[in-house]
């Protein structure tokens, strides 16, 4: 679907499934490339890409030219991090490595103001509409109703603690990360491999069962498996997207 018209906390809660594109490097025109294509979010990498705070502020300028939301990943969980990216006026944050229910916690009182958390406030910034014609008040309440939250469960730590992160109230999605989560495991790239495919899907499962929204990367092959396992947050990377476009013009072999 796409969300251009529709809050994507609201197109969330009304269990829509939203489909987002990766980018680890600066590219306004992809970005808006891929909203025209029918993506519904880009995903701004600053953990693994080589965003600066700057571009990601232009990206998200380009995601809303483009219709489409815009969501950080921050390099970090601090609360530093968290603060700086949402400052650029991105729709919400991926916050990465979260493994017990204090840091979840940590990471919510970073997102959100007052009273539903602690972020540090501060008008004139473009998440604030630069203070032009904005009252304080009503962005503090705006930010708060609109921000979209998810927490990276990626580690064997967070599986183990799932329970306590799950609890944690004020968060959007509780999105699986297969990478790091087979390395972890001990089984590095092997993430849609026994074991760790087991643990992926239990994990879904598990979020699920809680009454909360799980978020996924996935290869294509896996995305019908795990739309239909109540993934409703979902993200493919760019170099994917271009690898599977070439196949289609590879008409023959070297």
């Amino acid at each position: 679907m796409n969300t251009t018209k529709q809050d994507m906390k609201e197109a969330i809660s009304n269990g829509h499934t939203l489909m987002g594109i990766s980018m680890m490097f600066y590219s306004p025109q992809l970005v808006e490339m891929f909203g025209r294509l029918g993506f519904d979010w880009v995903l701004l990498d600053c953990e693994h890409g080589s965003l600066s705070l700057s571009e990601v502020e232009n990206l998200a300028i380009a995601a809303r030219s483009a219709g489409i939301h815009s969501i950080a990943r921050p390099r970090t969980n601090s609360p530093a991090e968290i603060t700086a990216v949402l400052d650029r006026g991105v729709t919400g944050v991926q916050v990465p490595h979260i493994t017990t229910g204090k840091e979840a916690q940590l990471a919510i009182d970073a997102a959100l103001f007052h009273p539903l958390g602690s972020r540090s406030l501060a008008i004139g910034t473009r998440a604030s509409e630069y203070g032009i014609n904005v009252e304080t008040s009503d962005y503090v309440s705006e930010s708060n109703n609109a921000t979209v939250i998810a927490l990276q469960i990626e580690d064997k730590e967070a599986v183990d603690n799932i329970d306590d992160i799950l609890d944690t109230e004020n968060v959007d999605i509780f999105f699986v990360g297969p990478s790091d989560l087979s390395e972890s495991l001990g089984y590095p790239g092997k993430a849609w491999q026994t074991p760790v495919r087991e643990i992926i899907f239990e994990t879904v499962e598990e979020i699920c069962a809680k009454g909360r929204i799980p978020g996924i990367a996935a290869p294509p092959n896996m995305l019908p498996e795990m739309v239909g396992l109540g993934c409703q947050y979902i993200y493919t990377h760019v170099n994917t997207v271009l690898s599977e476009g070439v196949k289609q013009f590879k008409v023959m072999d070297n």
